[in-house]
Order: C-alpha cells, then sequence, then structure tokens
C-alpha cells in the first residue's frame, strides 16, 4: 500500500528556547513586603519617608516597581524576599508588640528568635498588658489582608473586669462606642459564665488601636485582663503561654483564601 507523503516540518519562528524570559516587574511596596520587613501599607510609609533606595537611588515615589534582580534596600540594608513563614505565640503580660522598640524592656520577637532564620514580624498588635493569640510572618501580602476590617479576620477576646457588666452596657457595645477616633462597635458579646458578669467573651473586626480597652473604659469599666482567644479561625489550643508553633498548610491554606472559621 502506498505510503502518505509526510507533511514538511514548519520551522518554528520565534525566540530560541534557551532565551531567558524577560525579569518580571513587582510593585515596590510588594518586594519589600516580601521581604518580610512590614506589610504593603507599612512599606509605602516607608517608601514615602526615604527610607527606601533601589540601585543606589533613594526613592520616595510609592508606584515605582522593581526587577527581582535589583538592590532594594532599607536604611543601608539590602532586602531579599525570602521563604515565607508563619508562626502562632500565645503571647504572655509584659511583652510590647513591635519589631524594635529601644524603649521596652521586652519585645514579642524575643518569643521567636529561634522559630525561624527568616526576618518575620507579628501580623497586628496586642498591647503589653494582653495576651493571647499573635500571628508572626514574611507574608506581607496576607498580613496586609488579615489586619484589613474589609476582609473579615474574626478576633474573638476574653475579657475581665473590676465590675459586672451590664446588660444595657453590652448592647452599647454591640451598637457603636463613641471614642476619640470615631464609632467602634463589636460584632457579638455574651456572658461566657452565667454567674460572673465581670466576664465577657468578645467578637470584633475592628483595626482601631486597643478598641477592646477603649470600649470598656469609654463605659466605665476597668479591664483587668484582656485575652484574645481567636484570630482569623487560629486559637491557642495546645500551647501554654509564651509557647510557639508553625502554622500547618491546610491553616495557611485557609488564611489565604480567606475561610476564617
Amino acid at each position: 500500500m502506498e505510503k502518505k507523503p509526510q507533511k514538511p516540518q514548519r520551522k518554528r519562528i520565534g525566540k530560541p528556547e534557551t532565551e531567558p524570559a524577560a525579569e518580571e516587574l513587582i510593585r515596590l511596596n510588594k518586594f519589600i513586603a516580601n521581604s518580610g520587613v512590614c506589610a504593603r501599607r507599612e512599606a509605602d510609609e516607608l517608601i514615602k519617608n526615604g527610607h527606601i533606595s533601589v540601585n543606589g537611588t533613594k526613592v520616595t515615589d510609592m508606584g515605582v516597581k522593581v526587577k527581582p534582580s535589583d538592590t532594594v534596600q532599607y536604611n543601608g540594608k539590602t532586602l531579599a524576599p525570602g521563604k515565607k513563614v508563619y508562626i502562632l505565640l500565645n503571647k504572655p503580660k509584659g511583652y510590647v508588640t513591635t519589631v524594635k522598640d529601644p524603649h521596652a524592656e521586652h519585645t514579642v520577637l524575643e518569643l521567636v528568635k529561634d522559630a525561624t532564620t527568616e526576618r518575620i514580624y507579628p501580623v497586628g498588635r496586642l498591647d503589653k498588658s494582653t495576651t493571647g493569640v499573635l500571628l508572626f510572618t514574611n507574608d506581607g501580602d496576607l498580613a496586609g489582608k488579615l489586619t484589613h476590617p474589609s476582609f473579615g479576620a474574626k478576633k474573638v477576646y476574653h475579657i475581665f473586669t473590676d465590675k459586672a457588666i451590664t446588660k444595657h452596657d453590652m448592647e452599647m457595645i454591640v451598637t457603636g462606642v463613641d471614642l476619640d477616633d470615631g464609632k467602634a462597635s463589636a460584632d457579638a458579646i455574651s456572658y461566657p459564665e452565667p454567674d460572673d458578669h465581670t466576664q465577657a467573651g468578645l467578637e470584633i473586626h475592628s483595626g482601631q488601636n486597643r478598641v477592646v480597652r477603649r470600649m470598656f473604659e469609654k463605659l466605665g469599666y476597668r479591664v483587668r485582663k484582656l485575652d484574645r482567644v481567636s484570630f482569623a479561625g487560629l486559637t491557642k489550643k495546645n500551647l501554654q503561654r509564651s509557647q510557639w508553633r508553625h502554622l500547618t498548610d491546610k491553616e495557611v491554606s485557609m488564611l489565604k483564601r480567606g475561610i476564617y472559621k
């Protein structure tokens, strides 16, 4: 049987396969966030205030884009995006939630210094006297989402006050309390112990500074103890005070997908 003639092979036109692809440009604030210095919003402030240089030139334009091969420096230190790390701490009292504070006796980074060699920072804040769930990462994109109220990362607190909390004041806390920086409200509040109304369990999304303490203080209560029992679905289960652990792959995936149970 006669064979069909083979079709002539077409010569491929285009760039040779060995030619490297052009480097992808990324926004400078994202590069900084991926290096573990801070979240994107804080990175914008660093750029605006002249703390960042690219290839030896100070940059103050927040819209600048850079290549992965560019030399980006923060106050003279070269930044490099590293492996993504996610660490959960059960914060004790007496530690300031900051990367560096010359006036603080202790910072939370001291508690996780052996957790990783990557540069990490806390996601959000817990004041010096507040205990409980605190997340650390060098993933600037995720940190930005978790700290922005529009993404709905739920925070749950256990509050202990100096006197019984009235039902009227609990309703006020849900309706809204006028503070110096605007009205603040909780999503839900209840008595965790039916026979002890000096305690309250509170769910909130607000990112205002010290908002839980300030709401109670505005209504005439002194907060004796404040403990964050949950943040974005992460709890301190099986973690003693000052202990930390790495998040599981499943937990990281849930955070990135916005599944905040």
